[in-house]
């Protein structure tokens, strides 16, 4: 396009992406489904916010939508009847898919393949039949997982003032995530993240120990060892908060004991440009190697930076160990710019899948601690045992730390309400603080139900009916 020479770089890099995946000017393919999710958490959260939205805007030619992660209208409002027909001839309406892959360069597109407020005025957008309109779209992210949810578009005529548009998709995505927090049962937003970079020093964590660790971990290490020594680029995927990070690092430190390894964690959309500038520099330098976190959050405008970075390092079959790893939730989850770059992938299994580490992680993390050899009695190994750890080694890092601050010798009455509780019922405040008693009074050395409820103020059958109730389960209790 002609207009790419002097666009912003969001617009040329969607307009490249538009032209790969083969999507022409004149032609757009959006895709029907027939069928959207009515009862999902988005649909009724961001509904309900566009409808007040709305009535502020009853005069106004502006139809206010909103779109799954891939792109799929679910909802669509405006009291215009002019501006209503023209989007359903363009096939912006409910159960269409207007993604970049289908539609091109156009504003909830963009803000979904950034993950970033996005502004698409007239010729901006990638296809003839959409310079009628000005599109202004905002992610909308998980506030419990972080991960994007879905968008908010506001489309409007052309020749109408954009000026406000991009500020209202804004509010109404933010206001349409802390409506899904206020109604997500207990759950607490997920702290946006930080984008650390910082270096990763050898674990001095001992022969020992690491000897007692699971078949599933030490296999996946030898596979990272093998694939790095023979210099492929290996993507680590695997649960957050399973140990990805750590099983990159201790298959690079296998290979070269003394390499300095950086962590470049993915920070928020806003703040990627300066992420990238602090560290890209990095990969040039002889012997340092950086994981990079998370790729899977990149705005792919980055992610298709990091590629062409990537690419310009690369080493070549016998030059060596490729400067950098890459982590992700899952392959699926690594952008389209960079799995292309990815020879092989290692899968870290999640903490629940591997009991047997829990002990010896739990040991060497107290003692890390406690600067001394730290012990577990049987009813907390038990109890550390049967937890499912939804959180996996971050988790247990968590509650290994609270619980060795308090005890040389831990018992279960020094682990955390959560390792008793089933992690899949979330509890808001009045109920967590209900059941963090309960589960004190029921793990004090030698307490029975019945002095239990007795302390608690509690009749037996009321005590039993909350251990059921939030899911709760002790060792030797059942």
């Amino acid at each position: 396009m002609e207009k790419s020479v002097t666009a912003a770089p969001r617009l040329r890099a969607s307009w490249l992406r538009s032209e790969r995946y083969g999507v022409t000017e004149d032609e757009m393919r959006p895709v029907f489904t027939g069928s959207v999710d009515s009862g999902s958490l988005l649909f009724e959260c961001g509904s309900e916010v566009l409808r007040g939205l709305q009535t502020t805007l009853a005069n106004e030619p502006i139809s206010l939508m909103i779109t799954d992660s891939d792109g799929l209208v679910l909802s669509r409002l405006c009291h215009d009847t002019d501006i209503n027909r023209s989007l359903d001839r363009v096939h912006l309406a409910p159960g269409f898919y207007f993604a970049e892959r289908n539609a091109g360069t156009n504003g909830l597109g963009l803000a979904l393949a950034d993950r970033a407020p996005s502004l698409v005025r007239a010729q901006e957008h990638f296809c003839t039949g959409l310079r009628g309109y000005t599109c202004a779209a905002a992610p909308v992210l998980d506030p419990v997982t972080g991960g994007l949810a879905g968008s908010v578009n506001l489309t409007t005529w052309s020749d109408s003032s954009s000026e406000l548009l991009l500020a209202l998709a804004q509010a109404a995505a933010g206001n349409t995530a802390a409506l899904m927090l206020a109604r997500s049962a207990g759950h607490t937003a997920r702290p946006a993240p930080r984008g650390e970079v910082f270096r990763v020093y050898a674990d001095r964590f001992d022969d020992d120990a690491a000897r007692r660790l699971s078949p599933g971990w030490t296999a996946a290490v030898s596979e990272a060892i093998d694939a790095l020594g023979q210099g492929r680029v290996v993507a680590v995927v695997g649960e957050p908060g399973a140990g990805k990070t750590a099983l990159a690092s201790l298959a690079r430190r296998e290979l070269r004991a003394r390499q300095r390894v950086l962590s470049a964690r993915c920070p928020a959309a806003e703040d990627v440009e300066a992420w990238l500038e602090l560290w890209t520099p990095e990969l040039g330098k002889d012997s340092t190697c950086v994981i990079v976190s998370g790729v899977g959050g990149l705005p792919a405008w980055a992610a298709g930076e990091l590629a062409r970075v990537f690419t310009s390092v690369r080493r070549g079959p016998g030059e060596g160990l490729q400067p950098f790893v890459l982590t992700a939730q899952s392959y699926d989850a690594l952008p389209e710019a960079l799995s292309p770059l990815v020879d092989t992938v290692v899968e870290v299994p999640p903490l629940r899948a591997r009991p047997d580490d829990i002990l010896p992680l739990a040991e060497w993390f107290a003692r890390a601690d406690r600067r001394r050899p730290v012990t577990f009695t049987p009813a907390a190994v038990r109890a550390l045992r049967a937890y499912d750890w939804p959180e996996n080694v971050k988790q247990l890092r968590r509650v290994v730390h609270e619980a060795a601050t308090r005890a040389e010798v831990i018992d279960v009455h020094h682990l955390p309400a959560e390792v008793f509780t089933d992690a899949r019922r979330p509890l808001n405040r009045l109920q967590a603080l209900e059941r963090d008693e309960i589960v004190r009074c029921l793990t004090e050395p030698g307490t029975t139900v019945a002095k239990a409820a007795a302390q608690l103020g509690m009749g037996r059958a009321t005590v039993y009916r909350k251990l059921a109730q939030y899911g709760i389960t002790l060792p030797g209790r059942g």
